[in-house]
């Protein structure tokens, strides 16, 4: 019987034709772990602000993975030695940088898996996965910065990486906030490698400028959009919610997986012990949540039904921002204030109030310098070209989330 062919061409919406080019991506696609993220959306709760946002985390890798092509390529054109087992390397690396993401994305990195990261998770699920696909080996020392050419781990997880360089230009598509969209192309081509560390050609700055820019406005439009904010605080309200019920020995629907990390928070050393833990998390995706919390909304429990009905028919939180922060006597006095106007128990309040934290600091020039690199090879870091950016600038905002039907006046 014949074997499959397994050079195949996958039509992106935003980059036309990606080409899958040897069998090691192909057959690292089609694993359970990487399909997976089919089920996953690489916005969580956006579409309920942007109804087109609703691309997945597989779609974004593909994307990346297609990016790291072409910048590898441009790369090696200007004079830098890659092998063909490094750009192997990085191609996998690129393409499977997501995989320690759970459901919903960001928003869950807080209740289901509290104090591990979707990085270490990444991590873990690279080092399984080199035991069966080879070329990982070298792809998860680039994805930990161990590689001594370090210009490789800048284009897995740096300023211009291609992470950013996809996710960027594809959240814009989808969204259709137009001012984030950012010359990708471009920028690859303005790439380059002096002493094994990434630079970008000067005559790049314009393009390097616009692309910080790009991802300020993304960041405030989009993913930080208050109304994302107050829907993410919703949902994590109501997971924490029922993880206390769970912890409590309430009957509980869920799907056998997500239950068991409602059950129990789990450490970085429960998941190096105890290898199903990690089988068990990649089994959990959007569906698993979701349908669960359509379940909740006729839960006997007053507060986890009422917070799941929120969600589920659009009902979101209301959302106060600060330029300074809330005060935790003024947190507790609201708190009081909800239990008052919905007619709840002394301390039920917390359930019905969400505080935290928006920041941005798109770029650090002190400790993720971007260099530009002029003819003669002398590089200069990039705020230093002109004046300083605006998006060097910390930007933070407070924000207090509640439910819309309170009469509260700030």
């Amino acid at each position: 019987m014949p074997s499959p062919n397994k050079k195949k061409i996958i039509n992106d919406p935003v980059w036309g034709f990606i080409a899958i080019k040897n069998e090691e991506c192909f057959d690292l696609i089609e694993h359970p772990y990487f399909q997976r993220l089919r089920r996953i959306k690489q916005l969580g709760l956006t579409h309920l602000v942007y109804p087109g946002a609703l691309h997945t985390r597989f779609h974004h890798s593909l994307g990346a993975m297609h990016l790291m092509g072409q910048a590898l390529e441009v790369i090696k054109a200007k004079g830098t030695h890659i092998s063909e087992e490094e750009s192997l390397a990085a191609c996998l690396a690129i393409l499977l940088h997501d995989l320690g993401h759970g459901p919903f994305s960001h928003a869950l990195e807080t209740t289901i898996v509290s104090g591990v990261s979707h990085e270490e998770l990444t991590d873990l699920f690279l080092a399984e996965l080199s035991h069966e696909f080879k070329g990982l080996e070298l792809a998860l020392r680039m994805f930990r910065d161990e590689y001594p050419r370090q210009f490789f781990s800048s284009l897995i997880a740096g300023q211009l990486d291609m992470d950013r360089l996809d996710y960027l230009r594809r959240d814009s598509f989808f969204t259709g906030v137009s001012e984030g969209q950012v010359g990708s192309e471009r920028l690859i081509k303005m790439l380059n490698v002096q002493d094994d560390t990434l630079v970008v050609d000067e005559k790049g700055l314009l393009s390097v400028e616009h692309f910080l820019s790009a991802r300020r406005i993304m960041y405030w439009q989009v993913y930080l959009h208050k109304t994302v904010l107050a829907a993410e605080s919703l949902l994590i309200n109501i997971l924490r919610r029922a993880q206390y019920l769970a912890a409590q020995g309430a009957q509980l629907f869920a799907t056998p997986h997500f239950f068991r990390f409602l059950r129990k928070q789990y450490s970085l050393a429960d998941f190096l012990d105890d290898p199903t833990l990690l089988h068990s998390f990649a089994r959990i995706d959007d569906f698993d949540v979701f349908s669960s919390i359509k379940a909740w909304t006729e839960h006997e429990d007053r507060i986890l039904s009422s917070l799941s009905r929120y969600l589920v028919d659009r009902k979101l939180f209301r959302i106060y921002q600060s330029r300074q922060p809330i005060e935790k006597e003024f947190i507790d006095n609201f708190s009081h204030a909800v239990e008052h106007q919905l007619g709840l128990r002394p301390g039920e309040g917390q359930w019905f109030v969400a505080t935290g934290t928006a920041s941005t600091n798109i770029y650090d020039s002190k400790n993720a310098p971007i260099f530009l690199r002029e003819a003669s090879g002398r590089l200069t870091e990039l705020s230093l070209k002109g004046n300083p950016l605006p998006p060097e600038i910390v930007e933070t905002r407070y924000y207090i989330c509640y439910p819309r039907e309170l009469d509260i006046n700030f």
